[in-house]
């Protein structure tokens, strides 16, 4: 029964890593936080929970780390949104790749009460992705959502 295990564990581990170089083939670097962001204009601590493809919860990028939950620090400037991840590689979106953002009851393993879950909406190479945060007080939900909507090009608003 052991060995049954572990022979699951690790087809799925394979099937993880090939998941990623795959997706690594298609998706560029991410792009690098700038030296002067600017003045913070909403932050919040909480729980990156994942990256995945624009309308599809299910489907989890993992590439560059984008499918790794870690605890984060979100913080929003007018350049764009940082997720300072523990553990984890550093998220940054500028602002000019933020198509939107919303509220979800849930994505990638992950699921809250309704509205619970920050998702913005974002291009990145030749893909519109969803990356979901969890604050640790929701009501700090609100500020970051105004933050980033105000950072939302005109006529890219999802």
């Amino acid at each position: 029964m052991v060995l049954v295990i572990l022979g699951l564990y690790l087809l799925m581990w394979r099937a993880w890593k090939r998941r990623a170089a795959r997706q690594a083939a298609e998706l560029p670097p991410l792009p690098k936080p700038p030296a002067e962001p600017g003045e913070p204009l909403a932050s919040a601590a909480g729980i990156y929970v994942s990256t995945t493809s624009e309308g599809d919860w299910l489907d989890r990028i993992v590439a560059h780390g984008l499918g790794a939950r870690s605890r984060a620090e979100l913080t929003v400037t007018p350049q764009g949104v940082l997720f300072a991840r523990e553990g984890a590689p550093a998220v940054y979106i500028p602002a000019a790749r933020i198509r939107g953002v919303r509220r979800e009851r849930g994505m990638a393993g992950k699921f809250v009460e309704e509205g619970g879950l920050l998702v913005i909406t974002w291009e990145h190479g030749s893909r519109t992705l969803d990356t979901g945060f969890r604050a640790e007080r929701v009501a700090e939900h609100d500020a970051v959502e105004h933050a980033v909507a105000g950072l939302v090009p005109a006529g890219g608003g999802a």
